[in-house]
């Protein structure tokens, strides 16, 4: 389903109407980073992104990439049917906490074999996410928990009322 609504990309941009489904997972050029109270948690120029129909990419940087020492274990898992189960992880540092502010697939699917526990952030829930040196915008609805950017164009699913797309 597409919306009435669809914007159409200009030159150098992105329609998310555009992505795949099932999902595509694609290696990233650009140098993706995460911020969380002052820290660098996360820098990588080795990073992948998920594109699926009518949702902001979902970017995936390798653990050799993250600071663990300030990421513990979340309860709870998910299961999406094309990745497989995600765990999810906890950010701390100092006095500041961020529930599962990243999650992870240790066991993906065949076709997601390349992220397995490669960690995706919750723009949302970290102070800045880059993609370059473009600050990028949370996915509305913080459930998917894609990175916008300039580079793409929606409507993006998450939000109320597109529950149904």
């Amino acid at each position: 389903m597409t919306p009435k609504d669809r914007i159409a990309p200009q030159p150098g941009q992105e329609s998310v109407w555009d992505y795949p489904r099932p999902p595509r997972l694609e290696q990233v050029e650009n140098r993706l980073r995460v911020v969380f109270d002052g820290v660098t948690v996360a820098d990588s120029t080795r990073g992948y992104r998920v594109l699926e129909t009518s949702h902001p990419p979902v970017y995936y940087i390798p653990q050799a990439d993250v600071r663990f020492d300030l990421l513990e274990p979340a309860a709870g898992s998910s299961l999406c049917e094309f990745k497989g189960a995600a765990s999810y992880w906890t950010l701390r540092h100092g006095a500041r906490l961020s529930e599962r502010a990243a999650w992870s697939y240790p066991d993906p699917t065949v076709v997601f074999a390349a992220i397995k526990d490669a960690l995706a952030f919750y723009a949302s829930r970290v102070d800045a996410c880059y993609v370059g040196d473009e600050r990028v915008t949370a996915q509305e609805g913080d459930f998917y928990g894609g990175w916008v950017t300039s580079r793409i164009v929606g409507p993006f699913k998450g939000g109320p009322g597109t529950w149904g797309w």
